[in-house]
């Protein structure tokens, strides 16, 4: 493999990684959008749209950093903020105020979203 393709790679993880998460984000309006209209559903996807999107602005104000400190540091806010996600998500599970199914695959995704973060900061810290 050469520079040039795995700079090409990089690049395409990346775009891919962006239309990931912005994907996740819509889905997630959607979901929060179909909770009950009730108090309860009310607050906890008012915090969970918060938290959700959160994720994505982190992620492309990173893009934009202008030191590797900066970038380190958005990635840590949306590591946070999908852990934040992933914790309403599972409260609307327990209380039963969700679909199961949907709650589950966007608890996956926002899983997973998360896990590519973790990576990617142990790496930018040099520990991977």
């Amino acid at each position: 493999m050469t520079i040039q393709d795995s700079k090409f790679e990089r690049e395409t993880f990346k775009e891919r990684f962006k239309k990931r998460i912005k994907q996740f984000i819509l889905n997630l309006l959607n979901f929060i959008n179909s909770l009950p209209s009730d108090r309860t559903c009310k607050v906890i996807g008012d915090q969970l749209m918060r938290s959700g999107t959160s994720i994505g602005a982190n992620y492309f104000e990173a893009r934009a950093a202008s030191s590797k400190n900066d970038f380190t540091n958005f990635f840590n806010h949306s590591l946070k903020s999908a852990n934040e996600s992933k914790f309403w998500l599972e409260i609307l599970m327990d209380a039963n105020k969700c679909n199961i199914q949907e709650a589950n695959k966007l608890l996956k995704e926002v899983s997973e979203i998360a896990n590519i973060f973790a990576s990617s900061i142990l790496t930018l810290k040099g520990r991977k």
